[in-house]
């Protein structure tokens, strides 16, 4: 296979709603960096609010971070096998966590390499960086020193285990945080049924809850929760009626997964005494919510943020979607794959609100 000079690429610049179509040298590689070939990328919720305008990213960028690519070459020093122990080669499928670690710095010492102070975080980053290639919405992608890469099944279907590295992973770091394992009577509530409500419920599903109950206002998307493993899908409204006329214990955890800041408040009306809030959604600005301190002290709540994940959980993410990922229609998730000439197309079909995800192929 002769290696590519260039890569065309969709370029977000600034301009609210504009993706401009470029082409960008690869460059030679160092011997801990990494190029794949892209093969998919899925365009998740704060894509869409960067390339509008409601979330801050570096500009100008390659958006897009749930992506699976072949790989082309690697450095003499890339690790040669995966997370799993796996041999890497050239042509294996693979797809990586959204943040490239040092591994040194305050916080990976401390188990945050999300949060790391020298992070590349793919889709993320700005030319000025010398790191133009890192975004999936690009024939080619560089991986950089310090990603975790793992290597995906050879059946693996692109509609399936693009958004792992994102959506997937994250729900498993969502879950991961609750202090306690589903019990017998083990009750759940997600707020929101986009790509991580949907799989939430999956992931709840398969780990042994019992009452999995999920909260949209998009009616086809509580109908497709129900397909994921929920028992139970409500409006906001419906679900503050149930609540009201159930007074029982509660449920006990809730995840908020959608950034709608008007049902966070709505919704702790549901947890039970000891009861466990984790939140998720809000990765752009939003109101401020009220919450007193004496009643998250007298009910014993427990309360966390996660903001993306650790690579563990990407780990996690793929092993769950190779044993689990047929038993729920993840594949139907995907409702339309683009190439990267498709502009408007991308950018009106990611719009749409009944759309859970739309991918590139570049």
């Amino acid at each position: 296979m002769t290696r590519p000079t260039h890569s065309k690429a969709l370029v977000y610049a600034g301009n609210h709603g504009k993706l401009e179509l470029k082409e960008i040298q690869i460059p030679r590689l160092t011997a801990d960096q990494l190029l794949v070939r892209v093969t998919g990328c899925t365009l998740c919720g704060s894509d869409l609010h960067s390339l509008h305008g409601r979330r801050q990213v570096p500009m100008p960028t390659i958006l897009g971070h749930e992506i699976v690519g072949e790989i082309v070459e690697m450095g003499e020093r890339f690790p040669p096998v995966d997370m799993q122990n796996k041999v890497l080669r050239q042509g294996d499928t693979i797809t990586w966590a959204i943040v490239a670690n040092c591994g040194n710095c305050f916080y990976c010492r401390r188990g945050l390499e999300q949060k790391c102070e020298r992070a590349c975080k793919y889709g993320h980053m700005g030319f000025d960086s010398g790191h133009e290639l890192s975004g999936g919405l690009a024939e080619y992608c560089v991986l950089a020193a310090g990603t975790h890469a793992i290597k995906l099944p050879d059946a693996a279907r692109l509609e399936v285990f693009t958004p792992a590295s994102c959506a997937t992973a994250t729900v498993m770091a969502a879950l991961e945080a609750l202090r306690t394992p589903p019990t017998d009577d083990s009750h759940i509530a997600f707020i929101g049924a986009g790509m991580l409500g949907l799989t939430a419920c999956a992931v709840a599903k398969a780990s042994g809850w019992k009452r999995i109950v999920a909260i949209d206002p998009v009616q086809t998307k509580r109908e497709m929760a129900l397909r994921f493993g929920a028992t139970h899908a409500y409006s906001l409204e419906e679900w503050q009626a149930e609540v009201s006329q159930n007074r029982d214990y509660g449920c006990d955890a809730l995840v908020e997964l959608s950034g709608a800041q008007s049902m966070i408040v709505p919704g702790l009306e549901s947890l039970r005494i000891g009861g466990q809030l984790v939140l998720v959604g809000a990765v752009f600005p939003v109101p401020p919510i009220s919450l007193l301190p004496e009643q998250l002290i007298r009910r014993l709540w427990t309360l966390r943020g996660i903001h993306n994940y650790r690579p563990e959980h990407l780990r996690s993410a793929v092993q769950f979607l190779a044993e689990c990922g047929n038993d729920f229609p993840f594949a139907e998730l995907v409702t339309s794959w683009h190439s990267l000439s498709e502009v408007q197309a991308i950018v009106q079909d990611g719009l749409s609100a009944n759309v859970v995800r739309i991918g590139v192929r570049p």
